[in-house]
């Protein structure tokens, strides 16, 4: 019997899991899933969340529900794999053998690669969505503020859907227009890009909605430090830094992969230290064994939870394919879901060099639309909880 290892029990590892059950004969294979987290999160709905449009039990569910039956989940967390040995040590000191293993465990924010700001978080006037626990405070934040200066980040290169900065700065301005104080508030973006998406057709939606909210918009800047004593943030953009005090702030922070990968040699030059695998056949460049994708996988893409849907079914015709010259191969394929207004959206799809590819062919999604806004918010976690999760979609 064939076994097969999944680290990390998030959209990655579960799809996958569920794909390999269902398409291999009964009883060809051994699946098992290493997570260690009893709760499951859909990590897109936490921007809902930060703007007062869902709340925590709409994000969380038991993680028992969604582990695919035939597979055995173990509630552990991995410090090392020895991809030589085909071993994955566990932090109860034992050992997991596999013959393929399958690295999803997704990547965790990294406050300290900005000073200051873990200690900001921890006050009143700053949030992110990027935590579970401080998404519900992004709301309170911004809904309780009526005047004073409110300033949002944005970025791309090392985040989980960088895109999806850009909902809570709309979301917030659209509510501070409905309620009044808009013109009250001073509203800056600090955009970590030469330019606000790398698709010119949305970043002309992102361009027009900053000129109609009023907001100062910075772009090609990097986000040096937080200073929560003064309530001030410093950037630079290519020359002196720069600092802007704030009375609200929203930061997407800087993540990184877990520190066991490139003790295992799995990573690469990234300097996120993400698995190191051929962007288009998923299989590592050392290891034939290992595969990787999500968002701990160097793939040379926006990373997304939506591309999982491309990758998921590359990577498992790939295991099973003997031939390498049969591969199939992931095209790059990401999409970011960018709310404009609290009732319109667009939805960004593009390849690895940027260029649309939207669903089914339809251009159209790529135009703020309230329909758009709609399958984001209420039918797209359905799809997720029954569907995605199960290898279904």
């Amino acid at each position: 019997m064939r076994s097969i290892v999944i680290i990390g029990g998030g959209n990655a590892g579960l799809s996958c899991a569920a794909r390999v059950l269902r398409q291999q004969p009964r009883g060809s294979v051994r699946v098992t899933v290493v997570e260690p987290s009893p709760t499951h999160t859909y990590s897109p709905m936490l921007s809902y969340v930060g703007s007062g449009m869902a709340g925590l039990a709409q994000v969380c569910r038991a993680q028992r529900r969604y582990v695919p039956a035939g597979a055995e989940w173990l509630r552990r967390s991995v410090t090392l794999v020895r991809p030589e040995a085909h071993t994955v040590v566990l932090d109860d000191g034992s050992e997991l053998d596999y013959d393929d293993l399958v690295v999803a465990p997704g990547i965790m924010p990294d406050h300290e690669q900005i000073p200051g700001l873990a200690q900001a978080l921890d006050t009143p006037w700053a949030a992110t969505n990027y935590d579970t626990q401080l998404a519900p405070k992004t709301w309170d934040l911004m809904s309780g503020l009526r005047s004073g200066t409110a300033v949002f980040t944005v970025r791309f290169h090392d985040v989980a859907c960088g895109g999806v900065g850009y909902k809570p700065l709309f979301t917030a301005c659209d509510y501070w227009r409905r309620t009044g104080v808009l013109q009250d508030l001073r509203v800056y973006a600090i955009v970590e890009a030469p330019e606000f998406f790398p698709e010119p057709k949305v970043a002309g939606h992102i361009a027009r909605a900053m000129r109609r909210y009023g907001i100062t918009a910075i772009t090609g800047a990097r986000v040096e430090s937080v200073d929560p004593a003064v309530r001030g943030i410093t950037f630079s953009r290519g020359g002196a830094p720069e600092s802007l005090a704030y009375d609200a702030l929203h930061v997407l922070p800087p993540h990184r992969a877990p520190e066991w990968i490139a003790r295992s040699g799995l990573a690469g030059a990234d300097p996120m230290g993400r698995v190191d695998v051929d962007p288009e056949t998923l299989q590592h460049r050392r290891h034939p064994t290992v595969w990787s994708l999500g968002d701990a996988a160097t793939l040379d893409t926006m990373s997304s939870g939506g591309a999982i849907r491309s990758q998921s079914p590359v990577l498992v015709h790939n295991i099973f394919e003997p031939d390498p010259a049969r591969f199939q191969r992931y095209d790059g394929y990401t999409v970011a879901p960018i709310t404009l207004s609290r009732r319109s959206l667009v939805l960004a799809e593009v390849d690895r060099r940027h260029c649309p590819e939207p669903s089914f062919g339809i251009r159209d999604l790529a135009n703020p639309r309230p329909w758009t806004f709609a399958f984001d918010r209420f039918l797209q976690p359905v799809l997720y909880w029954q569907g995605i999760l199960r290898g279904l979609i």
